[in-house]
């Protein structure tokens, strides 16, 4: 099957892959070996977690000329944005595609470093048997870039013309309202926000719903409106692509421009006192004179400080958690880069994608990587189950004969995909000071997005330097 229209792509010659956790784990040991007894005299700040916050508040450190140490609990930076690199197969860890028009991260990463190869801007919707009762994929085209393509989705049983009509119409007033009039606006969760807006539960339920759960890990749109604007903004101002080398060269950017002797890995904190420091859970305290920046996942932001607020638990609501499950073949069903969403509300497959059709070098010369995404975290069932129900499901999307030597690479489970973000919310992020010489930083202390993540780590990082100049520390 062939969607037209993607050869206006103009793809940029592969670069040699690179080893991105690996080099990780090296550079920053290496680092972490430089360490000179003078160093370990020297006032400090000090930032617990590796992720895209904490690797965005030591890069705004080291700008800043303050001297930290970043300790990193794994073996690696980069936190949920990470690559692998398996028998030649480049796989995220999770499904996450890198949205060009995020304002922070435009400021802060070299994008032509990160070789960035965008998706066809729409989605190809799966709704199950068509005439004869073979399977039925309907695109839905950006009408702005692909105005004539678009034309072949305006009588697709994926929604009404009225619907079609209303997504250009919010499209256009998403790209023109300023972040703060969105950030301030009226709350509600999305599921109603789409409803107040005038769109029909057919075009709902056959691709918002999955389209917006392949990013929010929630099919029951409980999230904010406010972060659903937010999203829907970037996505009309610029391109969903995937670097190169793979997500986590994002990651491996920021990382690869912090101070010598600055980071160390396998570093699990255990306890944060402003006054002396973090204590490790070997025993080990990291002074940090000049402050601490927290900058884990939610969960662990919580254990470590106790007095962060925590919200209560909606009855009912479901933890944000996906499964992505890894396949290689030696064709793509598609030729094109291209998201496909499942619209039939059946089965267990949100989206998938053949993610060497956006950027081949995800797999060896001759390979295709697949990529298949889940929402939720089927607890219970193996990881093997899994693979081959997914297997079934999409032999009834491409035909049996189509799947039927896909062998599966890997899964990988993410517990703890996002944040809940649903109302009341601050997307616009909150004051990072929690306490005498503590920070707090990342994707629950702002927006749940990768530029929400940086913001957070800036801001966290500046108020540190403030705060440090006005005590005269």
């Amino acid at each position: 099957m062939r969607v037209h229209g993607a050869h206006l792509l103009v793809p940029t010659p592969p670069t040699p892959r690179r080893h991105v956790v690996l080099r990780f784990a090296v550079s920053a040991a290496a680092a972490s070996a430089n360490v000179t007894p003078a160093d370990a005299t020297r006032k400090q700040a000090v930032i617990v977690g590796g992720g895209l916050a904490g690797l965005a508040a030591a890069t705004h450190l080291a700008s800043l000329s303050v001297p930290f140490t970043l300790l990193e609990a794994s073996d690696r930076l980069g936190g949920r944005v990470a690559t692998d690199e398996v028998d030649g197969y480049l796989l995220d860890r999770g499904f996450q595609i890198f949205l060009t028009a995020y304002p922070e991260c435009q400021r802060l990463l070299d994008y032509p470093a990160l070789r960035l190869r965008p998706f066809f801007p729409g989605a190809l919707v799966y709704l199950g048997g068509g005439d004869g009762g073979g399977p039925a994929f309907h695109m839905l085209a950006d009408p702005f870039r692909f105005p004539i393509r678009s034309l072949s989705s305006v009588f697709s049983p994926v929604g009404s013309l009225p619907d079609k009509l209303l997504v250009g119409l919010t499209r256009l007033r998403a790209a023109a309202t300023p972040d703060d009039a969105i950030l301030s606006s009226p709350e509600t969760t999305t599921a109603t926000h789409l409803e107040k807006l005038g769109f029909s539960p057919s075009i709902v339920e056959r691709f918002l719903r999955p389209f917006l759960a392949g990013i929010f890990f929630d099919p029951a749109l409980d999230t904010s409106s406010r972060l659903f604007e937010l999203v829907f903004k970037r996505l009309a101002l610029g391109d969903n692509a995937l670097p190169d080398a793979g997500i986590g060269a994002i990651a491996a950017q920021l990382a690869d421009r912090l101070p010598a002797g600055s980071v160390r890995l396998n570093a699990r904190a255990a306890a944060v006192d402003p006054s002396s420091g973090v204590t490790l859970d070997t025993g080990e305290t990291v002074p940090g004179e000049l402050g601490v920046i927290v900058a884990v996942e939610q969960p662990e932001a919580e254990k470590l400080l106790p007095q962060l607020p925590t919200r209560p638990k909606k009855a009912g609501a479901a933890e944000r958690s996906t499964v992505c499950i890894y396949f290689s073949a030696d064709r793509a069903a598609v030729q094109d880069p291209v998201l496909l969403l499942n619209g039939s509300g059946k089965g267990i497959v949100n989206n998938m994608f053949f993610a060497t059709n956006v950027a081949p070098s995800y797999a060896p010369a001759g390979k295709v990587l697949v990529s298949v995404s889940l929402v939720g975290s089927f607890v219970g069932r193996e990881d093997a189950e899994l693979a081959g129900e997914v297997v079934r499901e999409l032999g009834g999307w491409f035909g049996p004969e189509e799947v039927a030597s896909w062998a599966h690479l890997r899964t990988y489970r993410i517990g703890f995909a996002q944040p809940d973000q649903t109302p009341p919310t601050m997307p616009a992020g909150r004051d990072p000071r929690v306490g005498d010489g503590v920070y707090v930083c990342g994707d629950h202390w702002c927006s749940a997005t990768f530029d929400g993540a940086m913001v957070s780590g800036r801001r966290a990082a500046e108020a540190l330097a403030q705060d440090k100049i006005l005590s005269g520390a």
